[in-house]
């Protein structure tokens, strides 16, 4: 079957796990496969909040560079790191059944809600939301892989820190000490898994094909659809979460100020069979709603 499926990933133990289970399925179908892996500017660099670097893709660029140079065949992303517009050439080839979508609080006690206490995350979105929901807390900036991350909480004088729970299942490092965050409106396409490969690589684009999760991908598009609409390639605290139960489509949406004290959300349903277009429209709403004006706040807070 030609050469073997060279599948590019990142080092961390999560995406070398997210990578295996491609690498097993495709291999159950009688692919060869072997795993590529590199590092990426987001793993090199720990010292700076992501949204303080300013490269979209940070964690996906290294590997579009190796795709298009030809190094690798296809790439294995955490969708909810992936840019909402693709680099040329680049398809989206196959998106997995959707893991947890939700966000968790891992901690030390929870006697610190209702006081004074430091949450740490280097999410925006997550930053935002606690923030609007708890205003008295201080959030630390905290960067580097899952495993790294559980570690400082340790070592670091923090309450808790947010994390995405499908990234903590997948390598079975969630701790008993936990609580899912259900209020808190995850990133788009949180908790799901995509391939990228080439568009004129139809021996991938077809061996791909059988991964895919219709249903996750329906979803993710609604999301990311609301997200490209929303930021125009800016870096925000924004939220969103689609569902199918039976043949309607559940959506939430929202954008909030880097302080979280100012909010925007939506919470919409459609039929399942008419939801073209479904996330942009979400989006509009917002906008329209004074959206506009708050991604003007957003994007000039940011340049400070």
């Amino acid at each position: 079957m030609n050469h073997p499926i060279r599948i590019g990933t990142r080092d961390s133990e999560l995406a070398l796990w997210q990578a295996n289970t491609v690498k097993n399925k495709l291999e159950s179908q009688g692919y060869t496969c072997r795993l590529v892996a590199v590092k990426s500017t987001g793993d090199l660099i720990l010292d700076q909040p992501l949204y303080e670097l300013g490269i979209t893709g940070i964690f996906t660029k290294t590997l579009d560079v190796a795709m298009l140079k030809g190094e690798i065949d296809i790439a294995v992303h955490s969708m909810k790191d992936v840019p909402t517009v693709l680099p040329k050439g680049m398809v989206q080839a196959a998106v997995l059944k959707r893991g947890n979508p939700r966000d968790i609080l891992v901690h030390k006690g929870l006697n610190f809600l209702n006081e004074e206490g430091i949450v740490a995350t280097g999410s925006l979105r997550r930053k935002a939301q606690w923030l609007h929901r708890y205003p008295l807390h201080e959030i630390a900036d905290l960067r580097g892989n899952v495993n790294t991350r559980l570690q400082k909480l340790k070592d670091q004088p923090w309450n808790a820190a947010i994390f995405a729970a499908a990234g903590l299942e997948r390598i079975d490092l969630l701790p008993d000490n936990h609580t899912t965050l259900q209020w808190m409106i995850p990133a788009p396409a949180q908790g799901a898994m995509v391939v990228m490969t080439l568009e004129n690589n139809s021996h991938c684009i077809e061996a791909l094909r059988p991964l895919n999760d219709a249903t996750t991908e329906l979803c993710t598009a609604i999301e990311r659809g609301f997200l490209r609409t929303l930021e125009g390639g800016c870096t925000a605290p924004i939220g969103a979460l689609a569902t199918v139960v039976e043949d309607t489509v559940h959506f939430s949406g929202i954008l909030l100020s880097l302080d979280g004290q100012k909010v925007l959300d939506i919470h919409k349903q459609i039929p399942k069979d008419h939801c073209s277009g479904f996330g942009l429209a979400c989006a509009e709403e917002l906008i329209q709603r004074g959206g506009k004006e708050l991604m003007g706040e957003i994007k000039s807070e940011l340049k400070k």
